[in-house]
C-alpha cells in the first residue's frame, strides 16, 4: 500500500471529543495497549490528523506517527509504536523465504506462514479474517509487517495458499521513510 514515497498532505489538529473516541477505539480494537495509552497519546498533548494519498488518514502526536487508517477500516499501529511495544500485539511469523519479499512490498501469502519456519498462533489465540495481525520475521526480533488479515489463521492451517495480508505497512515503505514536519 506504501511502495511509492508518501507526501502528507493537509495537516489538522484533532478536536478533544474525536481524540477521546479515537482513544477509546484502540482500546478496544487493542485491548492490552490499555496500560500504555497515556504514555501513547497523553491525555493533554494534541493529536495531529495527516492525510495521505489513497484515502488514508495517519495520526501523529508531536510529529511521530502512532496509527493510521484506511478509509473506514480498523485503526492499525505504525511500525513504530508495534517496535515500541511488542508485547500488546497478535503475532504471526513467516519464514526465511518469505522475507525479502514482504520487505519489497508484496502481498503476504499463507505458504510463508504454514513452512516449516512460519508460526500461526495456537487455537486458543485464533485470528479471525479481518483481524489486525502484527507479522514478525524467522530468526527476526522486530516486526517487520502490520496489516488486516485477508482469511483467519483457522483457514490458513486448512487450505495453505491463498492471499494472507494484502495492504499493510511494512518496514522502509513509504509510510515508514515519510518525514513529519
Amino acid at each position: 500500500m506504501f511502495k511509492k514515497e508518501l507526501n502528507a498532505g493537509s495537516k489538522s489538529k484533532v478536536k478533544s471529543s474525536v481524540q477521546r473516541a479515537i482513544r477509546t477505539k484502540i482500546i478496544e480494537t487493542y485491548p492490552l495497549l490499555a496500560p500504555h495509552i497515556d504514555e501513547i497519546i497523553p491525555k493533554k498533548s494534541q493529536l495531529d490528523l495527516l492525510k495521505l494519498p489513497d484515502r488514508v488518514t495517519l495520526y501523529s502526536n508531536d510529529n511521530k506517527p502512532l496509527f493510521w487508517q484506511h478509509m473506514d477500516d480498523p485503526i492499525i499501529p505504525h511500525l513504530k509504536v508495534v517496535h515500541a511495544f511488542p508485547k500488546c500485539f497478535s503475532r504471526i511469523r513467516i519464514d526465511r523465504g518469505a522475507i525479502r519479499f514482504v520487505l519489497s512490498g508484496a502481498t503476504l501469502m499463507a505458504p510463508g506462514l504454514t513452512s516449516t519456519g512460519g508460526r500461526l498462533p495456537e487455537e486458543s489465540e485464533q485470528l479471525k479474517e479481518g483481524d489486525i495481525a502484527i507479522v514478525e520475521a524467522e530468526g527476526k526480533e522486530e516486526a517487520c509487517l502490520v496489516g488486516q488479515l485477508r482469511m483467519g489463521t483457522e483457514d490458513i492451517k486448512e487450505k495453505k495458499k491463498g492471499i494472507v495480508i494484502d495492504l499493510g505497512h511494512y518496514l522502509g515503505d513509504g509510510l515508514w521513510t515519510m518525514a513529519i514536519d
